[in-house]
């Protein structure tokens, strides 16, 4: 187990690390207590019982991850084949993570489908603060981001290739569909869609699909000389105009202004000699 004290610089770049530790075999049983900052602790193994709160004592089975939340009094204990990875961390960060569903407050015990690829972010985590390597804490804060990306898609409630409310979404998003339509294709309510959506993504799915558009109408912007219009109707608009005020009121510029500072000259191709 490594704890450090990370300073201001550090917490503003969004997440600072505060301890990690990897453990195994038997061991004490935690709390109650209660903390002042995230736990994610990563149960690659093993079983034990885990309650949050005045809320009941909930048996867990690996693999899975335990949420401890800041103000939330906790206590669990593990069974002699317990594998657990640990990693403490805070910073302004966190508020927008728990907005995207990557940190679930409300969900403190979460099975997963696999631990491997967020034990393995853990364990590089203890490797490089344990290194003479330059900035070790803000190594650790970067692969803390990628951490809980990592958890979020090791989550045992979405499919093997990923959540598909947002996988449909994503598909069509540039076809003229309303959020009805495209929930009525997935065989789900308008409202199953709202909630599948705001967990997966942190957003509704007007603001998903409009997400999606703009980015693509970024990309035709500057690698093409398609007019706005023809960019506005490759992105499901057929209103030149709605589309433009759309762009500059999302983006901060008008269309052909993101045009001008991103296109790419194109290179002369030449015969080899």
């Amino acid at each position: 187990m490594r704890y450090f004290t990370p300073g201001p610089a550090l917490h503003r770049l969004g997440l600072a690390c505060l301890g990690v530790g990897l453990q195994y075999g038997e061991l004490p049983t935690v709390g109650p207590r209660t903390l002042d900052h995230h736990v994610a602790v990563v149960i690659g193994a093993g079983g034990g019982w885990f309650r949050a709160g005045d809320g009941p004592r909930v048996e867990v089975t690996a693999p899975v991850l335990l949420w401890l939340t800041p103000g939330v009094p906790h206590h669990y204990g593990p069974d002699p084949h317990w594998d657990e990875s640990w990693v403490a961390f805070t910073g302004p960060a966190t508020e927008a993570y728990t907005e995207l569903g990557c940190i679930e407050p409300d969900r403190p015990v979460v099975p997963l489908s696999d631990a491997s690829g967020a034990r393995a972010v853990i364990g590089r985590v203890a490797r490089t603060v344990q290194r003479d390597t330059p900035l070790p804490e803000v190594a650790a804060g970067a692969a803390l981001h990628e951490l809980l990306v990592t958890l979020r898609g090791a989550r045992a409630d979405l499919a093997p290739d990923g959540d598909r409310p947002l996988q449909s979404l994503a598909r069509d998003a540039c076809t003229p569909l309303s959020v009805a339509e495209h929930a009525a294709r997935l065989g789900m309510t308008t409202a199953e869609l709202r909630t599948a959506v705001r967990r997966g993504a942190g957003c509704s799915p007007k603001d998903y699909l409009l997400r999606i558009r703009l980015d693509r109408a970024k990309e035709l912007l500057a690698s093409t000389d398609l007019p706005v219009a023809a960019v506005a109707r490759r992105v499901g608009y057929d209103d030149p105009a709605y589309f433009s005020r759309l762009f500059t009121r999302r983006v901060g510029v008008a269309p052909v202004h993101f045009r001008t500072q991103e296109s790419r000259p194109m290179i002369e191709q030449r015969d080899a000699p």
